[in-house]
């Protein structure tokens, strides 16, 4: 009988051993500055307030691990809650009217990848100009104003719970799931690390740069325009006014989880921690009564640390890679 032990595989990166204990240090700070923070209707109802900026931010990972940005996230997932409201109010089916928005979310990101791959427009530039764009079209459809939901579907999909766990909960976990999976098992997955890390490489690898790069622009806005149906059935309306910024929240938290804004590095384990630091931040700053203006200040300067951490991995990264090259000449 062999006495060799079975080792596991499971493990957990260092890097998100050090997400998870700031996670708990935050969450342990504001539960002293506010003994109702850690109970299980408050968890809930940070989750609950994850859903959206969780959605945008899985899209924002896989483009930013590719090397892109897109900036017009918040403005479909805006674009999107009106959609829902105005052709439900027009009476169409609530199933049609979901396959019809994410369609319109998806169009979004297949003309930011045009811009994008055809008009050689940086990321940033198409992006932006969709951003303006599709908002404007958020305030033209529904004539600048509110659009209130009747519709008892959608009303329910938006208050009922599985089990204690709202809906939107469930779907944010499953998009995380799956994602993940896509991201860290899959050939397309490899593929969009190996672009962000160097596009020459990739198509020398015999990779479509292109096609990969609209296909993810793409999923960001089909997430974005699912956002915004499950934004219109928690506020019972479609606002045009809504999500403004939601973009740089989801970005802000890829970047906290791991992903490194100059491409090819992270994980959806490390930007579904980031969200949750974030929301756990945000909901903390509400709960301890600091002003709105200042808690703009305080996401602000959360996204500026994101950011400095970035460029510490990056600077670890590259001495790395300096000494392994350093001893393979060596040798």
């Amino acid at each position: 009988m062999s006495n060799k032990k079975t080792k596991t595989n499971f493990s957990i990166p260092n890097d998100k051993i050090g997400l998870i204990i700031a996670l708990i240090i935050l969450i342990a700070i504001f539960t002293l500055l506010n003994h109702n923070y850690f109970g299980y209707t408050n968890m809930i109802d940070i989750l609950l307030a994850a859903c959206l900026t969780g959605l945008v931010a899985i899209g924002e990972s896989y483009l930013i691990i590719a090397g892109l940005v897109d900036l017009s996230a918040g403005s479909v997932a805006a674009f999107a809650s009106v959609l829902t409201a105005v052709l439900l109010y027009k009476g169409v089916n609530l199933t049609i009217t979901i396959i019809i928005v994410l369609g319109a979310g998806t169009l979004v990101g297949f003309v930011n990848g045009f811009a994008y791959n055809k008009i050689k427009l940086e990321p940033f530039i198409a992006t932006l100009a969709t951003m303006s764009i599709v908002r404007g079209f958020a305030y033209i459809i529904c004539g600048g104003n509110d659009v209130y939901i009747t519709n008892n579907e959608l009303i329910a999909f938006g208050t009922d719970r599985l089990l204690g766990i709202p809906y939107s909960v469930i779907i944010l976990i499953i998009a995380f799931i799956v994602f993940g999976i896509i991201l860290a098992k899959t050939r397309f997955g490899r593929s969009i690390y190996v672009i962000g890390g160097n596009k020459e490489a990739a198509r020398l690898a015999g990779l479509n740069p292109q096609r990969i790069s609209s296909i993810l622009f793409m999923i960001s806005g089909a997430l974005a325009a699912l956002g915004g149906i499950i934004l219109a059935a928690e506020m019972n309306s479609g606002e045009p006014a809504s999500s403004v910024g939601l973009e740089f929240y989801a970005i802000t938290a890829a970047i906290l989880g791991g992903i490194a804004f100059t491409g090819g590095v992270g994980t959806i384990l490390g930007t579904l921690i980031g969200v949750l630091i974030l929301q756990c931040f945000n909901t903390g700053l509400i709960m301890i009564n600091v002003p709105s203006f200042w808690q703009q200040v305080a996401q602000g300067m959360l996204l500026l640390i994101a950011l400095t951490f970035d460029f510490l991995r990056k600077q670890r990264r590259d001495k790395k890679l300096i000494k392994e090259n350093m001893r393979t000449l060596k040798s």
